[in-house]
């Protein structure tokens, strides 16, 4: 395994963990994008990579700026919005390794549909597809969907781990990060507000989540692209996936199906740990090679 250090903005650096097949240049390469809390070493995404590894791929795993072991080369913080950071690997990539495709795992999978529709200008061309599994679409739905009373465990766990994540940045980075801010947010809306936002430059929790959705650049969408859910997700409103308009030549394949949770889709798999999320996801990207 090698470990890539992508410099996306002045004062931000990106660990990316790739492993590469013997003359990697005549090998596709998968970029997996982990979500909320997560990082390179999640096992949806380590189950997806050691799949599409065995198949003959080039894997690459994204830690978001200040994620994972990521966490010490950038004091700034992800959130749903930063495209810019997922652009930045990709053209990393794109020198190393001709042909790129990307999947995202729930927020993960938000950045990389925002990405295709609102940099598809800005993309390599070797980018010849993605998948995202479980993406929040509208980040305002899913919020309060995270927040309703039936996702009681869900919201406290995210809000431990966000919190501790913030102490964890303020104690390291105290120049860029106020003491005791997380204190009292007993909401995903209401940490976003009074963090998420707060630090990554927009005017609010409502701010951030209407600039931030993929769901309305999914028209914009110019590459091949799956878009993967469940209907009985609890954190992802149905509507929030299938109510968007896409695009008219068919770039967008959107499948919603009756049970999976989120980013669950436990089944009969060849991929470890019954993912079968990731049979689909490396199926759809291994037919347009």
């Amino acid at each position: 395994m090698e470990e890539l250090i992508v410099d996306a903005e002045s004062d931000v650096r990106l660990l990316v963990r790739a492993s590469w097949q013997d003359a990697r240049e005549r090998h596709p390469t998968l970029l997996i994008v982990h979500g909320l809390g997560g990082s390179s070493e999640g096992t949806q995404g380590l189950s997806l990579g050691a799949l599409a590894f065995a198949g003959g791929w080039n894997v690459a795993r994204m830690n978001m700026r200040g994620a994972g072991a990521g966490e010490a080369l950038s004091g700034r913080t992800y959130n749903a919005g930063l495209d810019g950071d997922l652009v930045a690997v990709l053209d990393a990539l794109a020198r190393l390794t001709p042909r790129l495709a990307v999947a995202g795992f729930s927020l993960g999978g938000n950045v990389t549909a925002l990405a295709l529709g609102r940099c598809a200008a800005r993309l390599p061309p070797g980018l010849f597809g993605a998948a995202v599994v479980s993406p929040p679409l509208d980040l305002s739905e899913c919020a309060d969907a995270l927040d309703a009373p039936r996702n009681r465990l869900y919201c406290g766990n995210y809000l431990s781990e966000l919190r501790g994540g913030y102490r964890r940045r303020q104690r390291d980075w105290p120049q860029l990060y106020e003491a005791g801010r997380e204190r009292g947010t007993r909401t995903i809306r209401g940490y976003d507000d009074r963090i998420t936002a707060f630090y990554g430059g927009y005017q609010g929790a409502a701010d951030y989540y209407a600039r931030s959705s993929a769901g309305p650049w999914l028209t914009s969408v110019e590459r091949p692209l799956l878009v993967l859910a469940a209907c009985d997700d609890p954190m992802i409103p149905e509507s929030s996936v299938s109510r968007w308009p896409l695009p008219a030549r068919g770039h967008v394949v959107r499948e919603l199906h009756r049970t999976g949770g989120h980013v669950g889709f436990f089944a009969p798999s060849r991929a470890p740990g019954r993912f079968w999320a990731a049979d689909r996801v490396l199926a759809f990207l291994d037919a347009l090679l």
